[in-house]
């Protein structure tokens, strides 16, 4: 890369003709942007970009030639953090830039508006470096902004100003709670968490410490190590919002609270329990931006899919997903019910909490103190001439037997439950009381599920498993991909964890008459199994091994997830 401030710039062709010889802009458009650049001032450069009239990647290509400097593909490229810590968030997203590297005695920062020379003589300046411009495109470059700066600085400085004045035996009003740097604190670590992709947020109490980690793609990650100055008055916040007792410190208690995260609204779940070191709380964050899948974007194999599809086509009947916390059961049960006729059918939910506000769609909330149970509002929603019930989850013998009887009065009933695999199900439902010709005579399938997570595709590298790993493959599928693929050291679009988002991997099984003929005969659950497979039902380690295969995910990951299923 070349030294290219001000002095370096070498200009054969205007960027005007060099547009009209590639075609990416008529006669006409630039006149009007040239008129433009006469009445408003500034460079062409920056009135194309701001009109629209180019597409950002046309505008930087051809910026690349007509400043003789390259375009930096961020998705590709991992920003540094020596380099990082030389230019601070506010003047990054101010001018539009963000710095790559550090290369020898030089700082390589990305810009948007790479003729904008008073900015790089400030970065000079400021950094006491030379400064190497590259160019990126604007929404690549607010990308890597908001996955690469992160909160810990601003965090750690809001924690010195307020800890030295709160000692931890201090009672801590609500009111010096509010008015303190640590409401700000609070604000940070659930912005940095909405930007890392986070599904909870744990802040642990340890002997020395105050540990704060957050849940990506199901695997905790450590991010903040805060003073045990800090523990009292953060988790005091977190409680005041989520309308919790600050004064009781023993007992475990639960919250919700709704936080506004730049354009963002996302709802959070807290819960509180005493520990060794105090009490810690977690998180759950409910983001309301994320938009419901619909069942082809899963991850479900396209036999998977059919089968699938198939239960819900019908009328009536019960519906179950199985699987441990986590699982992704609800979004297979959201994704189901997006998928029904909502203006010719009364649909009606009772879910524990309601994690995504359906149009159309009658939805409820368990409250215990209000005597709103899962049973409890099943019975109520069957007074209100329903077609289609979603019931969060059953969990006891009054629920199961309520949701039974549901399907057996006509009603179509989707529900989750808890079970290992797909005819660990039927057992499971026999566990809580249902009798077998029940079971028989209303289930229409059952899907069962794991998530595992998806290798980032712009960082994966290619990988020779070991030998452990493909006797586990080998077991499921006969043929072997070209190549394996393991994650990478991570890019900004994964925020450096080689990982982007999760998919499932799942097991449906179909009711047909066989199964519940063997169900019904007493049958082993290895004998429903082995029948099941005969009719074509994909396991969950064979789902799996089928996205290894198409390097989706790793042998790893799978064996993580699902290994522990037979």
């Amino acid at each position: 890369m070349v030294d290219n401030t001000a002095e370096s710039f070498s200009v054969k062709k205007s960027l005007g003709e060099l547009l009209l010889e590639e075609k990416l802009i008529t006669p006409e458009q630039l006149e009007m942007a040239v008129k433009l650049q006469q009445k408003q001032g500034g460079r062409l450069s920056q009135i194309l970009r701001a009109s629209g009239l180019v597409k950002p990647e046309d505008l930087a290509t051809i910026l690349s030639v007509h400043l003789n400097i390259p375009v930096i593909d961020l998705q590709r490229h991992k920003v540094q953090p020596e380099a990082l810590r030389l230019i601070p968030e506010d003047i990054a997203r101010k001018h539009l830039l963000i710095p790559l590297d550090v290369v020898g005695d030089s700082l390589v920062v990305v810009m948007a508006d790479p003729e904008d020379i008073q900015t790089i003589e400030d970065i000079k300046t400021r950094a006491k470096m030379r400064v190497e411009v590259a160019l990126g495109i604007p929404a690549d470059i607010e990308r890597a902004i908001d996955l690469n700066y992160r909160s810990v600085a601003e965090i750690e400085k809001q924690v010195r100003e307020f800890a030295p004045r709160v000692a931890e035996e201090t009672a801590v009003t609500q009111e010096l709670v509010a008015r303190s740097p640590i409401a700000q604190t609070v604000n940070l670590i659930i912005s940095q968490a909405v930007k890392d992709r986070a599904s909870d947020i744990h802040i642990e109490p340890q002997e020395d410490r105050l540990r704060v980690r957050f849940r990506i793609d199901g695997v905790l990650h450590d991010m903040f190590s805060l003073p045990r100055g800090a523990h009292v008055p953060l988790i005091s916040r977190i409680k005041v919002l989520a309308e919790m007792n600050i004064a009781e410190q023993r007992r475990p208690q639960d919250g919700q609270m709704t936080v506004n995260t730049g354009d963002r609204q996302v709802d959070i779940r807290v819960a509180s329990m005493a520990t060794v070191y105090g009490e810690r709380v977690t998180l759950r964050i409910l983001d309301k931006s994320l938009s419901v899948m619909n069942l082809s974007q899963l991850g479900l194999l396209p036999d998977s899919l059919k089968r699938f599809e198939a239960m819900i086509a019908n009328p009536f009947g019960l519906i179950l997903v199985g699987g441990p916390t986590g699982a992704g059961k609800t979004t297979t049960l959201y994704a189901a019910i997006n998928t029904l006729d909502r203006a010719g059918r009364n649909i009606m939910t009772i879910e524990d909490p309601i994690e995504y506000r359906f149009r159309d769609i009658n939805q409820t909330q368990v409250n215990p103190k209000a005597g709103i149970t899962f049973a409890s509002g099943l019975r109520s929603i069957m007074r209100h001439n329903p077609d289609i019930i979603l019931v969060g989850e059953i969990r006891d013998k009054e629920t199961a037997s309520i949701a039974v009887q549901a399907a057996l009065t006509g009603h179509l009933v989707l529900s989750s439950i808890h079970a290992n695999d797909a005819v660990g199900v039927l057992f499971r439902l026999v566990d809580l009381g249902i009798e077998p010709y029940l079971v028989t005579s209303t289930l229409l399938g059952i899907s069962t599920q794991r998530m595992v997570r998806r290798l980032c595709l712009d960082c994966r590298v290619r990988y020779t498993p070991p030998p452990e790993e493909l006797d586990y493959y080998d077991a499921e599928l006969a043929e072997r991909p070209s190549v394996f693929y393991s994650p990478g050291d991570g890019c900004n679009l994964c925020a450096g964890t080689g990982y982007r988002g999760r998919t499932g991997v799942f097991e449906v099984l179909l009711m047909t008459e066989a199964i519940r003929h063997m169900f019904l005969c007493g049958k082993s659950a290895v004998d429903i199994k082995a029948q099941a497979l005969k009719e074509g039902m994909i396991t969950m380690r064979r789902d799996g091994m089928t996205k290894v295969k198409d390097g989706i995910t790793t042998i790893k990951e799978v064996i993580r997830n699902v290994s522990s299923i037979a």
